[in-house]
């Protein structure tokens, strides 16, 4: 018998149990979706089935993880691979946006920090050229102000978007999408000074340089949008290299006319001479050019270097920032503004800049989903690596910050870690504080449940009731199958458990046998197996 006569019999449209990974498992998206629209959903296909149930079941501390929406607080995980992470973070997503939809003027701005691999890759690009050749030192020396500046380089190119109606084309979902409640100028009209100011000021420190653009064009850009006068001194001297020629060229056309220009050698000494009066003004002429194309332009490559050498998470060169830095107005140019020192509070303020900005455009606050640390592959699963990055965000007065919420889904290596730590790092991180889950673990019960869901998801339309213990043999009790599924401890390793019983039973008899149910010996089996293949998991000594 194959498989799929067994499903047919059974009618199951689709194998509830083969998907491991949430992202890429079309029977979890169907039961979120339709769990988010509270039906019954719509099959994707004829013969694929809409899910039963519209209660979608979920890990029993996920309210504990999500919070209120309207009051985002910070939540630590530490589960197993395959105890649920990402599937808790697609939950929380739909959550958020099911939150918005009721709330469309007081939203809360996702901020998925879940792809590390191009941030570490530019810190760890800058660290080469401070010489730090050994990995794991040169992410010990990434700080909490680096994960600001990374959040803050996500969100504000995202928000610059939306407000010049520029539209990057990108691969995948992108980690911050942002949408405007009405016309950006609009919004505009409606930001006191301060606000605008600080929208030019996080646009000119943390928008990204592969903009359609360029960074430092779309600065111009915004600033004339947010109407803010540029630099006085600046336009004064860029006047003066516009028309600071034509007093030598009137003066000189006029002396000619009159025939009082001389070109004899003898008349050249004298300084009665037109001449050296035209070559004066040439030469001041010449003073103001070198003073704004050689003077100016280093000045501002020497503060953007101050600025790129902060912000060490972003790509854009000193040129870029300079050209930034100086059509935005003199007082802003400060290192008490931008984040010219290492300083928490400068990024703190930039933060706090960023949620002024975003209350206008109709989000009241913001999440930061952290997920999948030790997939990176300047971390590749390493403890140590993975420590490195996300210790120095665990700080109380960051986890702590009003309208920022800060989810954070660990691999268990990081709770091992913490463990071992100092009384010292408890009292900065003040743990007991931050939503705390130790082990995202799961009991037989709650596995049954979910898989008995995914089971009923995947029944053809019409088909009879049927649930999982249906599927097995009259010698198989309920409590066997969750005791079975009890000893997987973890949503992947259960469905690997019951697929792999699909699989066996199918091997073991023949079509003209019809024997459908799945008899307690092949349960016994395949528990056995699947048991010793967790705790080699477990142990490390096994890949899967």
């Amino acid at each position: 018998m194959n498989l799929n006569q067994f499903l047919d019999h059974w009618k199951i449209a689709e194998n509830p149990f083969r998907g491991e990974e949430a992202r890429q498992d079309p029977v979890f998206l169907r039961l979120e979706a339709a769990s988010q629209a509270g039906t019954g959903g719509v099959a994707a296909a004829a013969d694929i089935p809409a899910p039963v149930s519209t209660g979608m079941i979920s890990h029993s501390d996920f309210e504990k993880i999500a919070g209120d929406i309207s009051r985002p607080s910070t939540a630590i995980v530490f589960g197993e691979k395959g105890s649920g992470k990402t599937a808790i973070r697609l939950q929380l997503a739909d959550r958020l946006a099911a939150y918005n939809a009721q709330h469309p003027t007081a939203r809360c701005l996702w901020i998925g920090y879940d792809d590390l691999n191009p941030i570490l890759g530019r810190y760890c690009e800058r660290a080469k050229v401070e010489k730090k050749p050994n990995l794991t030192d040169t992410l010990a020396k990434l700080r909490l102000v680096d994960h600001i500046d990374a959040i803050l380089t996500l969100a504000v190119p995202a928000l610059v978007d939306a407000m010049l109606r520029e539209n990057t084309v990108r691969t995948g979902a992108p980690p911050v999408s942002i949408s405007l409640p009405e016309e950006p100028k609009k919004i505009v009209k409606k930001m006191d000074a301060p606000t605008r100011r600080d929208l030019l000021v996080l646009q000119t420190a943390y928008d990204r340089p592969d903009a359609p653009v360029g960074a430092e064009v779309r600065t111009h850009r915004l600033r004339r949008m947010l109407r803010i006068v540029p630099p006085f001194g600046s336009m004064v001297w860029t006047t003066l290299v516009l028309v600071g020629w034509i007093p030598a060229a009137v003066y000189g056309y006029v002396e000619w006319s009159a025939g009082r220009i001389s070109l004899d050698p003898a008349m050249m000494t004298h300084m009665e001479n037109p001449l050296w009066w035209i070559a004066g003004l040439l030469f001041l002429y010449l003073l103001i050019l070198l003073k704004r194309a050689v003077y100016d332009r280093l000045k501002y490559i020497t503060l953007g270097h101050r600025l790129r050498k902060q912000i060490r998470v972003s790509v854009r060169s000193d040129s870029s920032y300079g050209r930034s830095l100086r059509v935005i107005p003199r007082a802003l140019v400060d290192s008490s503004v931008l984040p010219m020192t290492g300083s928490d509070e400068t990024r703190y303020a930039m933060l706090e800049r960023l949620r002024r900005v975003l209350r206008h455009a109709g989000y009241e606050s913001a999440v930061v989903v952290m997920d999948r640390v030790d997939e990176p592959t300047l971390i590749a699963g390493d403890p140590d690596r993975m420590k490195a990055v996300v210790w120095p965000i665990l700080h109380n007065k960051f986890l702590q910050l009003p309208g920022l919420g800060i989810k954070m889904l660990l691999p268990i290596e990081l709770r091992h870690a913490l463990f071992r730590e100092s009384a010292a790092f408890f009292q900065e991180a003040r743990l007991d504080k931050q939503n705390l889950v130790e082990r995202l673990g799961w009991t037989g019960s709650m596995l049954y449940d979910m898989c008995n869901q995914r089971l009923q998801a995947c029944r053809a339309q019409g088909a009879p009731p049927l649930g999982l213990i249906d599927l097995f043999g009259d010698d198989v009790t309920k409590q066997d199958v969750i005791d079975a599924l009890d000893q997987m401890h973890q949503p992947r390793d259960a469905f690997k458990l019951l697929y792999q019983c699909f699989v066996d039973h199918c091997a073991s008899v023949t079509s003209d046998q019809a024997q459908w149910r799945i008899p307690r010996a092949t349960l016994e089996t395949v528990k056995k197996a699947q048991v010793e293949r967790v705790k080699q998991l477990h142990r490390g000594i096994r890949p899967a």
